[in-house]
């Protein structure tokens, strides 16, 4: 009997191995992936995850760890910051999330400009699947909706000024009309417009020179205005005293008695008779 249990102990124990090496199998393999990113992955702060399933989007997640099966579930990351496109002639020394060349134009009278903005912007939270399911990516939404929209609305609304209006500083009514008709198409696309700035306005050399010309001599014309205005100034003033001391005189001759002025040239005479006289009297004596 004895010998009967032993060998099916033994019998147990051996069919148990193959069960016994699985576990310990498992455990080694099985453990390290629990503990590793296949099962987690860390949404950041500032930005947003959409998780897929075989290609489909099946839920979105928020800062924090999360969890996925693994390589079923794999999480796309998106920014919910505000993020910058600009354009400028040196895009690969900008500092902007994203950046481009300038858009070239013409203004409504024919006139070449090169215009530098910048365009900051967001993507909403809340439209997430929907800008995901529509425009894809974080990349391919600048270049699909960003890009397009702004390069192509810049440089239709440019032709809508004239140079002139555009370089002598009318630039907030184009940079308002921008603003108001990229807003409208960022919502429409589950984008969130902060602000588009125009932050140059590049016309040819020679407009440029013509331009400067035409206010050089506008100074000048000013400048001889404001010096005909002076001399006119000066001459009325010398006019209106003159008349001014002729006027006083008058009163002064009406108001003097005759012989308070013979006086007053009594006081002033020196004493002297003229060497020559004619049928006049001693001057200042009128003897009768």
């Amino acid at each position: 009997m004895e010998n009967f249990l032993n060998k099916l102990n033994k019998t147990n124990l051996q069919k148990k191995i193959p069960l016994i090496l699985t576990l310990i199998f498992l455990f080694f393999v099985f453990i390290p992936l629990l503990r590793s990113s296949s099962f987690f992955f860390t949404v950041s702060y500032g930005k947003i995850a959409i998780v897929t399933r075989f290609g489909k989007i099946v839920r979105t997640a928020e800062p924090g760890l999360n969890f996925k099966i693994p390589f079923i579930e794999q999480p796309v990351f998106y920014s919910t910051q505000k993020l910058v496109y600009e354009t400028s002639e040196s895009p690969s020394q900008s500092l902007s999330d994203y950046r481009d060349n300038p858009v070239d134009s013409t203004t409504q009278d024919g006139q070449q400009v090169s215009i530098r903005y910048s365009v900051r912007f967001q993507i909403d939270p809340k439209k997430i699947i929907w800008v995901a399911e529509n425009l894809g990516s974080e990349s391919l939404i600048v270049e699909r909706l960003v890009k397009t929209e702004t390069r192509s609305v810049v440089r239709n609304v440019a032709r809508e000024f004239k140079a002139q209006d555009l370089y002598t500083g009318d630039v907030f009514k184009f940079q308002e009309k921008l603003q108001k008709i990229l807003a409208k198409k960022f919502a429409e696309n589950g984008l969130i417009l902060d602000e588009i700035l125009i932050r140059q306005l590049k016309f040819s050399p020679d407009y440029v020179s013509a331009v400067e010309q035409k206010q050089i001599e506008k100074e000048k014309v000013k400048a001889e205005e404001y010096r005909a205005e002076q001399e006119k100034y000066i001459k009325e003033q010398k006019i209106t005293r003159a008349e001014g001391e002729a006027k006083a005189q008058e009163l002064l001759r009406q108001s003097i008695d005759p012989l308070v002025l013979q006086k007053m040239a009594i006081e002033k005479w020196d004493g002297r008779l003229p060497t020559y006289m004619g049928s006049q009297s001693v001057p200042f004596i009128n003897i009768k």
